[in-house]
C-alpha cells in the first residue's frame, strides 16, 4: 500500500503544511472543522542542543485533529538529540516525523538548523539516518531547494533518500528567496526525476489551477499546502470536488463556522489585545483571497478596536459585503 494513497477519484494525497507562527492549534482546530485533507504537520518543535526531549515532546498531542491524523515536525542539528526527540514523540502517537530542513527563519538558521542544513549534505544525512533509526514510524523530510543557491540540490536531495527517509517534500525556493514567487516548480520535477522516494510538492498552490498545473508540471506524487489554505481554507475540499467531477460551494454559512472555531478555540485568558492580533493574523490571509477583499484589508489591518467583539463588528461584515 503507498505511504501517499490517492482516493477512489485519483484525487493526490493532500497535506496541510505546517506554517509557523499561524499553524497553532488554534489555527489547527479550525481548518480540521472545514476538512479536506489526508494529514496535517505541526509548527516545527525545536530540538536545540541544551534540549531536554522528554519536556519538549509533551507539547505534542497526537489527537490534536482527530481523526485527521498529526505528524511531528522536529528541528536540530544534533543526530544524538534528534533521534532522542523522535523516539519520544513515537510514543507519545506520533504517526508520522517530519525532519525540518527548510526553514528559512534567521533565528532559526543563525543556530544551525532548517535550511542552514542544506550547506552540508552529510550533516543533513547524518541526523535524518539518526531518526529514521531511532523509530518504527514513518520519517520523511522537507526541505528548500538551497541556502543561497541551489548548487547543492542533487546532494541534498541524494542525502535525504539514502538516509532511509520514506519520501521527502520539496519547497522550491531557496532560504534567501524568502516566500518571493514564483516557485520553481521546475525543480520538484528535477526531483521527482532524480530519485526513487515519492516526492511531495509544496510552494504557491492558491487553487484548483494551481493544483493541477503542480501535478501536471512536476508529476509528484502527492501535494502540501499551506498560505494557499490560509487564503482558503476550502481549497482542499475544491481540489477533491474536481477529481470527483462536483462543484464545491463554499457558503457564508461554511465562513462563519470556520471563524467561530477559531474564536472558539483561542484562550479566555489571552490578553485583549493579543486577542484582536490573533484574529487579524488570520483575516490578513483571508483578506487575500479576492481583489476586492483585498482592496480592505489595509482597513482592517488598521481598523482600532477596544475588544475582539468590536473588531469583529468591523471585520465580518467588510469581508462578507459582495
Amino acid at each position: 500500500m503507498s505511504i501517499l494513497p490517492k482516493d477512489s477519484f485519483n484525487c493526490p494525497y493532500l497535506i496541510l503544511a505546517p506554517l509557523q507562527g499561524v499553524g497553532d492549534r488554534i489555527f489547527h482546530k479550525a481548518i480540521a472543522s472545514v476538512g479536506g485533507f489526508n494529514e496535517a504537520v505541526t509548527d516545527f518543535l525545536r530540538v536545540p542542543l541544551n534540549a531536554h526531549v522528554k519536556s519538549l515532546a509533551r507539547s505534542y498531542c497526537s489527537d490534536g485533529i482527530a481523526p485527521i491524523p498529526l505528524a511531528a515536525q522536529i528541528m536540530g542539528s544534533d543526530p544524538q538529540l534528534m533521534a532522542a526527540m523522535a523516539n519520544e514523540l513515537e510514543k507519545r502517537g506520533a504517526p508520522r516525523i517530519d525532519f525540518n530542513c527548510g526553514c528559512p527563519s534567521n533565528t532559526v538558521t543563525g543556530r544551525g538548523a532548517g535550511s542552514t542544513l542544506l550547506k552540508n549534505p552529510d550533516l543533513l544525512h547524518a541526523n535524518a539516518k539518526a531518526i529514521v533509526q531511532s523509530v518504527s514510524i514513518p520519517v520523511t523530510l522537507k526541505m528548500r531547494a538551497g541556502y543561497k543557491d541551489t548548487s547543492l540540490f542533487k546532494e541534498n536531495l541524494f542525502a535525504a533518500q539514502e538516509s532511509g527517509i520514506s519520501y521527502l517534500t520539496l519547497h522550491p525556493r531557496t532560504k534567501v528567496d524568502g516566500y518571493k514567487a514564483p516557485a520553481n516548480w521546475d525543480l520538484i520535477a528535477e526531483a521527482k526525476n532524480l530519485l526513487r522516494i515519492p516526492i511531495v510538492g509544496n510552494g504557491d498552490i492558491f487553487s484548483v489551477a494551481d493544483a493541477l498545473r503542480m501535478l501536471s508540471h512536476t508529476k509528484c506524487d502527492a501535494l502540501m499546502i499551506g498560505r494557499g489554505s490560509l487564503v482558503n481554507p476550502f481549497i482542499f475540499h475544491q481540489i477533491r470536488s474536481h477529481f470527483a467531477k462536483k462543484i464545491y460551494e463554499v457558503s457564508t454559512e461554511n465562513i462563519y463556522q470556520f471563524i467561530h472555531i477559531y474564536l472558539q478555540h483561542i484562550p479566555a485568558k489571552m490578553p485583549k489585545k493579543t486577542k484582536i492580533n490573533k484574529m487579524k493574523q488570520l483575516m490578513s490571509f483571508l483578506f487575500q483571497s479576492s481583489p476586492q477583499l483585498l482592496s480592505r484589508r489595509q482597513a482592517m489591518l488598521t481598523k482600532a478596536a477596544r475588544d475582539l467583539d468590536s473588531f469583529l463588528r468591523f471585520a465580518l461584515p467588510l469581508f462578507l459585503k459582495s
